[in-house]
């Protein structure tokens, strides 16, 4: 997490100026997606952690859907709510400032989505569970989880903040969907010029913002971060860290 003098909403602001999606996913994998979900006329779709609300504005733009989108980002809630309002006009997506956490639905949805954001459920597997809770029997359940594409060095976690147990293999990622009454269907994987682009652009954004606010009083701080993040990247991450989109279709019929 960010320091305290510098607010993590901010840093990640800063840090994804040009992203239009928060993760390391290309285009073309996303459109693909989103021509297999195959959504009825009038699903009703959740996003939590919705970012900018890039993909739940291609959803719409592709299906006519109805909607909540989530995210505690005061500055991507802002982006969110812009795009879909000059791109679906007429969508019924509502865009809420809150925690995901803190999001309790009085309906279910047809697809509930948590792209890169299990933190919020503490996990994966709780993640799936929390969707689950809230999607309709043999509805869609998308979720965006890293996994260890190899058993990463001490040295590595020590410098990213991370312990063995923060993530699976790929395989482990489906397993805990499966073991939870879920059918996987499909996944997207994302290869090393999907990794390297995300965060390659986090860097540019970060040059950028400094040269453009050289007097801002987190700069300091933020190109500090950065570094680190980068030489962690270069060194270790390119290598030790994969990343999955998962699309499971809910079979509990018992809810």
């Amino acid at each position: 997490m960010a320091d305290q003098k510098l607010g993590i909403w901010k840093f990640f602001d800063v840090t994804h100026q040009f992203h239009s999606v928060l993760n390391p996913i290309s285009n073309t994998k996303i459109d693909e997606l989103i021509e297999l979900l195959n959504l009825k006329p009038q699903a009703a779709v959740l996003d939590i952690a919705c970012g900018k609300g890039e993909i739940l504005a291609r959803i719409a733009e592709r299906y006519t859907i109805s909607g909540v989108g989530v995210d505690i980002s005061p500055f991507f809630v802002a982006d969110a709510k812009q795009k879909l309002k000059q791109r679906v006009p007429n969508s019924r997506i509502e865009i809420l400032n809150i925690d995901g956490a803190d999001y309790k639905p009085d309906r279910q949805f047809d697809l509930s989505m948590c792209i890169g954001a299990s933190w919020i459920y503490k996990g994966h597997r709780e993640t799936l569970r929390a969707l689950k809770s809230m999607t309709k029997p043999s509805g869609l359940i998308l979720v965006g989880e890293p996994f260890w594409l190899k058993e990463p060095e001490d040295a590595y976690l020590t410098a990213a903040s991370e312990t063995i147990d923060d993530f699976g293999t790929h395989y482990e990622n489906v397993l805990a969907g499966t073991e939870e009454d879920l059918l996987l269907l499909y996944t997207l994987v994302s290869n090393q010029d999907d990794w390297d682009r995300y965060t390659a652009l986090r860097w540019y954004s970060t040059a950028r913002f400094v040269e453009e606010n050289k007097d801002d009083p987190d700069v300091t701080e933020i190109v500090k971060r950065v570094d680190h993040e980068k030489a962690t990247y270069l060194q270790w991450g390119r290598d030790t860290v994969g990343w999955a989109i998962y699309l499971f279709k809910n079979l509990d019929t018992n809810l």
